[in-house]
């Protein structure tokens, strides 16, 4: 019979999970565990690509245990999963890294440090860090092929985006078009709704109202009156052309400063209040058409009113300035009406020539002052404040953003958003509301995506273009060849290359150029499904993989993702193959530090990941992240709430693993005995694999329905049931010296076996490396076991394997003894201090729980456990009255009522705790008296001590004969020796030699308890005075006898 390895109390989880770990190499469990499904159902998982240009940080962990969890759950319930890792390459956050590194500004700058060069440092930015992530990501024991990953820079995979970019062409789904569009003017580069949606913040702006004079109105009552603007972006007056009225609104003149001023009477209270109002209400409608005095005189044909259904009256004036440069909305009405569209600012956000003399050459929001100003010195200021509002900045460098009517590239996303609407139901998000709320919103506020970035490092947009208009897309390198009469399947396919490559216009024959755009970032990750395969229907490339892969029945990323990958897999999904891309989506939440900031390089808070890797360990990590809340709330980590999971629940599991290894050894357990049926297993044994059975129903449940916090929770509290309810009732039975336990003890080993076996496969999706070690030691090639947990099946509990009668009547016994335990702590009375009766009154069933009532007695330290009788009574309730109530009531009367109390059998009180009314009688007449009106105490039958809640009772007899006492310091005594055998660092096995010098009670106590104590602490010998020889001595008191304990091996 093969011996189990002996388990180090004392373990560091660290470094044991590091030895798993270099096993996991050695053995190729991952590898093997993928080859043992082959030609099982596919259960389809994708990695959102992480960006590798910076060291991973512990949020990062999160995601990767969240994507870890599920697909080793899977694995083991029978599905193959492949887990291809990826890698996002292109984009402003690669960029952005660079020019830090080469202390670039401008697009100028780039341009002057050369693309080609520039670019080179990008793809050297993207693998410096790919190390770090692979060591974290195998650290933290997440399964995922990073040997096969995909890379968004790579060609097959740029020419399978080029392909899906073509294919939109030919659709009219790909068009250029010039728009107001949200742009960087530091990243120099238009930015997707998407993109701007991950980058508002609070700022304070100012809030200015300005007036327009009216110079030309259908009411000639009105010319010399000013219509009353509001603007929180006075840099965007320099391009006024119009204001826009809500013509169903009323609008009233008032007068201010002495001025006369129009504005809606809706916002008159609130902007002006008190101003008095002049003349009669009139409606938009009548403003429309009126002609004010410029601003400035850089907008011919215009400054005129107009209506619009976007004038809000929640705030401003009712009266909207008008840009059409620098609004979506302005530049519709400003083509609609024929205003020129007037933009004075650069690429770089900084204002022209164009613009008047005194913001020349400044950045567009530092204008604001000025401008404030020259209004103020014109007399068109009424005045100047400041709001706190929301304001979009750059995702990537927190610029402020203007939004720039520009010529940009965009996807025709419009088209498709009933069909994305409809997609959307079929999917299973968690939490569930996201599905209608925020992802539902953001589907149905849809706008067309806008494509293409002036930037470098990135997916080009193949589209060639010839002097005359004529586009052409390319779908593939092999198809650029052709295009342009040499083999260019070698190029490289990013900027400078690509741009160098030109070919004769198949429309006119002109020379043909590729326009200078790349694509949103965002775009390349959204492809992943079929671009990871480098699929490419033209060249026949990647179909299969692609086919059997698509859809994923799994993906997981924070959640702010869905306006990012969520969206763009979902978009491109069903723009290129009308379908489905994901079918379940967790939702993750922001890791926050333990005082719930946001963690911050300039707070000082952030936690480097391998800090708690190589403190707490992988594991520790994990079971936190999945089990200590909803998995899109935020979550509190800090290194002490780690040390707390450590001690909480992964010690617990270990202190029972090597409970049960150092006893089985010492015992000569063999688990390929032949089993005890479960049914012939005392009622302890069956009450724990039934509670087993049932975890295992539910964990799976919880796992199957995307629930890991649901699933690992119920795991938790069957390893505290394991640990502080089983091992603890049943520990004596695994101490069998002499042999004589028999079935009893082989009961005991083989399902405490069973449980930590089990249990490591329970645990193996969620603490992978613990539980590879406990299978490796209890189970792995044993009986036919594999040898890694990870290649076992996920445990699926037999129908009546779990017996609700007994777990309902343990949970009464626990009930009962923790009422006990409540009633020994508030009596004073030692736990090691036998009493000699319980009497106990429960809901449970009586039947159900007699035969449990020995462990009762062994918890309470009781000598005799029943159920009291019908009319059995430790107690009675006794009311007093409550003076301050019945004194102004009763006056001297009340002292009356105290007597009769005072005689009271309990008949009163107890219907007065039971809320009633009664009726007293004293010598002054009968008194009514209510349950307010009294004060009631219970009053416990002397030499008992009674405790009560929901619906149970335990009362302990307190009376303590001397054999009572003489039994409870024996065992103090015996706690005190075995304090000692610990101590002195002695296997449980081992038998001594013990020496006890004391005198009085406690000399007595031993030796009337002499066998007992000897057999309890492997006394071979037991002298009443020091040993000489001993390897140990401890000097001590019990209940004030000092006693000295000393000891060798025997």
């Amino acid at each position: 019979m093969r011996r189990f390895e002996p388990v180090d109390t004392k373990v560091s989880f660290p470094e044991l999970e590091r030895r798993i770990l270099e096993r996991w190499k050695r053995t190729a469990v991952f590898r093997r565990s993928l080859e043992l499904r082959e030609g099982a159902p596919a259960w389809v998982f994708y990695e959102g690509p992480p960006t590798a240009n910076g060291r991973p940080g512990l949020h990062h962990t999160e995601s990767r245990t969240f994507k870890d969890v599920y697909p080793r759950f899977r694995t083991m319930t029978g599905y193959r999963v492949p887990r291809k890792a990826g890698w996002d390459c292109h984009g402003l956050p690669v960029e952005l890294e660079v020019e830090k590194e080469i202390g670039t500004k401008t697009k100028r700058d780039i341009e002057a440090f050369g693309i080609e060069e520039f670019n080179a440092r990008c793809r050297g930015s993207v693998t410096r860090y790919v190390d770090d992530w692979e060591r974290l990501t195998e650290r933290l024991g997440f399964w995922i092929d990073t040997a096969d990953a995909y890379w968004t820079m790579n060609t097959e995979y740029i020419e399978s985006v080029w392909w899906s970019l073509k294919e939109l062409h030919r659709k009219g789904l790909l068009y250029q078009a010039d728009r107001v569009t949200a742009y960087c003017p530091r990243c120099g580069t238009a930015l997707s709704d998407a993109e701007v949606a991950m980058g508002y913040a609070q700022v304070v702006d100012p809030s200015v109202f300005i007036t327009f004079e009216i110079v030309e109105a259908p009411d000639p009552s009105l010319v010399g009156a000013s219509l009353l603007g509001w603007t929180t972006t006075p840099w965007t007056l320099i391009s006024n052309a119009g204001v826009a009225v809500a013509a169903d609104a009323r609008y009233v003149v008032v007068e201010a400063d002495g001025r006369r001023l129009v504005l809606a009477e809706a916002r008159r209270e609130a902007v002006l209040p008190g101003a008095g109002v002049v003349g009669e209400p009139r409606s938009g409608a009548s403003l429309v058409g009126i002609r004010y005095a410029p601003l400035y005189p850089n907008v011919e044909g215009a400054h005129r009113v107009v209506d619009a259904d976007f004038v809000s009256l929640e705030e401003g004036t009712g009266i909207v300035h008008l840009a059409p440069a620098f609004g979506p909305e302005d530049l519709e009405i400003g083509r609609r009406e024929g205003w020129p569209t007037f933009k004075p600012i650069d690429g770089e956000g900084v204002f022209t020539d164009e613009a008047p003399v005194f913001v020349r050459g400044l950045p567009f929001k530092r204008a604001d002052e000025r401008i404030v100003e020259d209004l103020r010195s014109r007399g068109l200021l009424l005045r100047a404040e400041t709001i706190e509002h929301t304001y979009p900045l750059c995702w990537r460098c927190s610029t402020p953003l203007i939004y720039f009517a520009r010529s940009s590239w965009y996807v025709r996303t419009t088209a498709v958003k009933d069909r994305l609407l409809e997609v959307n139901e079929e999917v299973s998000w968690y939490p569930e509301h996201i599905k209608r709320g925020r992802y539902g919103d953001w589907l149905q506020n849809n706008v067309d995506w806008a494509l293409s970035r002036e930037r470098y490092w990135g997916t080009p947009l193949p589209i060639w273009r010839c002097p005359r208009g004529h586009d052409t897309a390319i779908g593939s390198l092999v198809e650029l060849s052709e295009r342009a009469g040499r083999d260019l399947t070698g190029i490289d396919p990013h900027k400078p290359s690509i741009d160098a490559v030109t070919f004769e216009c198949p429309a006119c024959g002109e020379t043909a150029r590729r326009v200078p755009e790349v694509i949103d970032a965002w775009y390349d990750s959204g492809a992943m499904p079929f671009a990871q395969w480098g699929y490419h229907p033209d060249l026949g490339r990647g179909l299969g993989p692609f086919e059997r892969s698509f859809p994923a029945d799994f993906i997981s990323e924070a959640i702010d993702q869905t306006r990012g990958w969520f969206y763009t897999l979902m978009a491109e999904g069903v723009l290129h193959f009308d379908s489905i891309c994901y079918r379940n989506v967790v939702c993750l939440g922001l890791i926050v530090d333990k005082d719930g900031r946001k963690m911050s390089k300039s707070v000082g808070n952030v936690i480097d990941p391998w800090d708690v890797l190589n403190r707490q360990g992988a594991d520790a990590l994990r079971w936190y992240l999945l089990t200590s809340g909803s998995p899109w709330a935020e979550r509190r980590v800090g290194m002490e709430i780690l040390d707390e999971v450590v001690r909480r629940f992964l010690l617990t599991l270990w202190n029972v693993y090597a409970f049960f290894v150092t006893y089985a050894n010492a015992g000569g357990f063999d688990p390929s005995a032949e089993r005890i049926p479960t049914g012939e297993r005392p009622a302890l044994d069956r009450w724990i694999l039934s509670r087993l059975s049932a975890t295992a129903a539910e964990a799976r449940e919880g796992l199957e329905s995307y629930d890991a916090t649901a699933a690992g929770r119920r795991i938790g509290r069957f390893v505290d049931d394991l640990s502080n309810w089983y091992v603890r009732r049943a520990r004596r039975r695994f101490w069998d010296p002499d042999g004589r336990g028999g079935a009893d003890t082989t009961a005991a080993f083989q399902t405490l076996h069973e449980c930590l076996v089990v249990l490591s496969q329970l645990l193996a999706p969620f603490t992978p490396l613990v539980a590879e070690e406990i299978w490796r030691n209890l189970a792995a090639e044993r009986d036919g076991h594999p040898d890694s947990v990870h290649l076992s099946d996920y445990p699926h509990p037999e129908p009546g394997t779990t017996d609700p009668l007994l777990d309902e009547a343990m949970e009464s016994v626990r009930r009962i003894v923790e009422l006990g335990r409540r009633v020994r702590a508030e009596a004073g009375v030692r736990t090691r201090q036998p009493l000699p009766e319980a009497v106990v009154v429960s809901g449970g069933d009586p039947r159900a729980l007699a035969p449990l009532l020995d462990l009762v007695a062994e918890e309470l330290n009781v000598k005799r456990v029943r159920f009291a009788g019908p009319d059995e009574r430790f107690g009675r309730a006794r009311a007093k009255p409550d003076f301050r109530v019945l004194g102004p009531r009763l006056g001297p009367q009340v002292k009356e009522v105290a007597v009769a109390l005072a005689a009271d059998d309990g008949a009163i009180a107890e219907a007065l705790a039971a809320g009633r009314s009664v009726t007293v009688a004293t010598p002054s007449g009968e008194v009514a008296l209510h349950p307010d009106d009294v004060e009631l105490v219970h009053e416990v039958v002397e030499g008992w001590a009674v405790a009560t809640e929901t619906g149970s009772t335990v009362a302990l007899e307190l009376e303590l004969t001397p054999e009572l006492e003489r039994e409870g310091l024996a065992r103090e005594l015996i706690r005190l020796v075995q304090d000692a055998r610990k101590a002195a660092g002695l296997d449980v096995s081992d038998r001594i030699v013990l020496g006890v010098e004391t005198g009085g009670p406690l000399a007595e106590a031993l030796a009337h308890h002499r066998e007992h104590v000897a057999g309890e602490t492997l006394a071979s010998a037991i002298h009443g005075t020091a040993i000489e020889d001993a390897t140990y001595r401890q000097e001590a008191e019990v209940e004030g006898s000092p006693v000295t304990i000393t000891l060798r091996r025997a």
